[in-house]
């Protein structure tokens, strides 16, 4: 039984959270806190292993309690927060400090039903990860000046990822050179949130990173980041790539989500990609990377080791069509070697 600590200031939310949970048999609310300051005495009395944890609360924001408790009682924290920029740029900072998922607030882009399943999936997940104290975040090599762009690609990347996927795409992002094949990314986030993750790690990269919109090129030097809410799909028209933004289904309980991307890439780039799984909790990913090793495509997955959760890759190595398993440190090379 996973035990779960609810804080939040609304009141609403935290009897959402409870009823939603409740319907998990393998999840217990043990207790639900108003402010950070009853929740570190919920925290030592009751031993959660999962905390949920709003950003704007009265007498202590969600971020310097996150700090204390990665600093003082490490544990796996998923922030909740509002689908606004002020909101989502504070979330990033969270996962910087420490959190490992971030979820929309009822009311934002989820129905209630939708946030209860996502909620349970995020905390089967963050039950699973390793947490340990954090060092402040290192500056990225914004020195580097951005290369120009150029306006047609041969070579595509595509990446996945879910749980532990933005810090896992900025250590790669981040050291990758300014002349890089184009990239296309699915990370399961909210809507709001990828253009604030997407900002934020333009900022620190040699590539610019954006949040992808309808007809963007993808060519050398430009990475784009599927919207939250929205599945992106890649298209060729001659010998340009361009990316498609569309609603529809939920794949994996996801939107976007990478099996949608990884099938575009395969029809569209065919042996010209790169696929590549990273961490994450479920399958989404494993269907298409084989449809995109079947077209010629060279594939690739995060080792267990470097994952924050060892599901999506896991997936996707048993279909037997993973041509290389690599840490989370080498795959910056392993990428462009496999150019």
């Amino acid at each position: 039984m996973i035990k779960v600590l609810i804080v939040d200031d609304s009141a609403i939310v935290r009897k959402i959270f409870t009823e939603q949970l409740s319907k998990a048999r393998d999840i217990e609310v043990v207790g639900a806190a108003p402010d950070p300051y009853v929740a570190r005495d919920m925290i030592l009395k009751l031993s959660p292993d999962v905390l949920t944890l709003d950003i704007e609360m009265p007498r202590m924001d969600g971020i310097t309690f996150l700090k204390k408790i990665m600093g003082h009682h490490p544990l796996p924290v998923i922030i909740v927060s509002s689908l606004t920029p002020k909101g989502s740029t504070m979330a990033l900072e969270a996962l910087d400090c420490g959190a490992v998922e971030v979820l929309a607030k009822p009311g934002g882009s989820y129905s209630v039903g939708e946030m209860g399943a996502q909620l349970a999936d995020k905390i089967r997940a963050a039950s699973k990860v390793r947490v340990m104290k954090r060092l402040p975040a290192e500056a990225g090599p914004m020195a580097a000046r951005k290369g120009a762009i150029t306006q047609t690609t041969n070579k595509v990347i595509a990446i996945g990822s879910s749980t532990g996927g933005t810090e896992a795409l900025k250590d790669i992002l981040t050291r990758l050179p300014a002349d890089a094949p184009g990239i296309v990314i699915a990370q399961h986030m909210p809507a709001n949130f990828t253009k604030a993750f997407a900002d934020r790690i333009n900022g620190l990269c040699r590539i610019h990173v954006k949040e992808g919109q309808e007809n963007d090129s993808v060519v050398p030097g430009m990475c784009l980041i599927a919207p939250g809410n929205f599945h992106m799909l890649l298209h060729r028209s001659g010998a340009r790539y361009f990316v498609q933004i569309k609603t529809g289904p939920m794949v994996h309980h996801q939107r976007p989500a990478v099996d949608v991307l990884f099938k575009s890439v395969a029809k569209y780039a065919g042996a010209n990609a790169i696929g590549v799984v990273l961490t994450g909790m479920g399958s989404d990913g494993a269907e298409g990377i084989k449809i995109m090793k079947e077209a010629g495509a060279k594939t690739m997955a995060q080792d267990e080791a470097s994952c924050i959760v060892f599901g999506m890759p896991k997936e996707a190595i048993k279909t037997g069509c993973v041509d290389k398993v690599v840490s989370l440190r080498n795959m910056p090379q392993s990428i462009m070697d496999m150019l």
